[in-house]
């Protein structure tokens, strides 16, 4: 499968290098998976949108909502000698697993002069992980999060080109973020915003409990995986990075009990869904819900790369932003789309939407607007 097929031309204009001046005040692209068709309207209308008939279980019930509660870490650091380096994962209380600038010049045996004194160094990494310009760096104090609340910078995507504000340390973070999400994952959080999560509001929220419509949250720490890009010119050939998820023993229960009656399971963004799919049990098992019916609880470690072909288990509903050209996400997105083969093509629909996206003027990418893909 063919990775040029994924990619389209954006004015740079319609690229959101800010989020809108109110949260959750953006606009909303409704696509129907099965006809294809396309409606437009806002985030805030979700509430009514959701208790609606299409949404709706046989026996009339609502659906659930599944959030990823990752909080995303102030992961970007800048060294002197000029270097620029976004962490990853916490090794050890003093060793980072990073993506760094010009990687090629930064070998083991570097040093770099970082904020409140602190040195860092490069050191020798298993061989696999010097691709892509990730790095290990060995530091000369503990760095943590609190730390990096104070030193680290917002890890805005590089297509916003612009340096980060204070108001990006409340908008590039979902309301419901958690310090302790994924706990039994160990010291965690994210490298990126799972960014459909950045549209929800407390007044939403509040409005979905009037509609009786259910919410639980699930973790994956959002790195690698989800936003390196496809370098291979063939799909098949791109590996995904692994990415840590948690979900919870009552999150799982909520979940099957909610699909074993029929209920809609709507996945917050593609980490959701990679989740969700990730911990889906194919083989029965003693839980009550049968074969085909159930999530996992537990942690857990994902690889899972999903573009058209792939059948989904799991979720019902793909609450999601406009994504970059060429990504896996935009991939997964076309993957859900791909609801009718040989009726409609997942990849078309998207890029066709996508174009209706641009010719109406929608916001793109991480500040941006949204798409619900039912």
């Amino acid at each position: 499968m063919d990775t040029a097929g994924y990619f389209f031309d954006l004015p740079e204009e319609l690229i959101a290098k800010y989020p809108p001046a109110e949260r959750g005040d953006s606009r909303l692209m409704l696509l129907n998976r099965k006809t294809a068709a396309r409606e437009h309207s806002k985030v805030k209308d979700l509430p009514a949108i959701l208790a609606g008939p299409d949404f709706r279980s046989p026996g009339g019930e609502a659906p659930l909502l599944v959030f990823n509660n990752s909080r995303v870490r102030k992961a970007r650091l800048m060294a002197h000698p000029a270097a620029e380096f976004l962490l990853l994962n916490r090794i050890d209380s003093f060793t980072w697993k990073a993506l760094v600038d010009r990687s090629k010049r930064r070998r083991p045996g570097c040093r770099y002069c970082f904020a409140d004194g602190i040195e860092g160094e490069i050191v020798t990494a298993p061989e696999a992980e010097e691709e892509g310009g990730i790095r290990y760096i060995r530091f000369s104090s503990c760095i943590d999060d609190d730390w990096l609340d104070i030193h680290g910078h917002v890890p805005l995507p590089p297509y916003i080109k612009r340096n980060d504000e204070d108001s990006d340390s409340e908008r590039y973070q979902t309301i419901y973020a958690d310090k302790l999400a994924g706990a039994g994952l160990g010291p965690g959080a994210s490298a990126a915003a799972p960014t459909a999560g950045l549209h929800f509001t407390k007044e939403l929220f509040g409005l979905f409990d009037a509609a009786g419509i259910e919410r639980v949250f699930i973790t994956l720490h959002v790195g690698l995986g989800t936003f390196l890009p496809v370098r291979t010119e063939q799909i098949e050939d791109h590996v995904m990075h692994e990415e840590l998820y948690s979900i919870g023993e009552d999150t799982a229960r909520r979940i099957n009990t909610a699909k074993a009656a029929g209920r809609k399971i709507i996945a917050v963004g593609t980490t959701a869904v990679r989740t969700l799919e990730s911990a889906f049990c194919k083989e029965p098992a003693d839980t009550g819900y049968g074969k085909g019916t159930y999530v996992k609880a537990g942690e857990g470690k994902t690889r899972i790369f999903i573009y058209p072909g792939y059948r989904f288990n799991a979720v019902d509903a793909l609450f999601t932003n406009f994504h970059t050209p060429g990504s896996t996400l935009l991939m997964l997105a076309a993957a859900f789309a791909d609801a009718n083969a040989g009726v409609f093509s997942g990849q078309q629909l998207m890029l066709d939407s996508y174009a209706e996206a641009i010719k109406e003027r929608y916001r793109f990418f991480s500040y941006g607007d949204a798409m619900l893909i039912l």
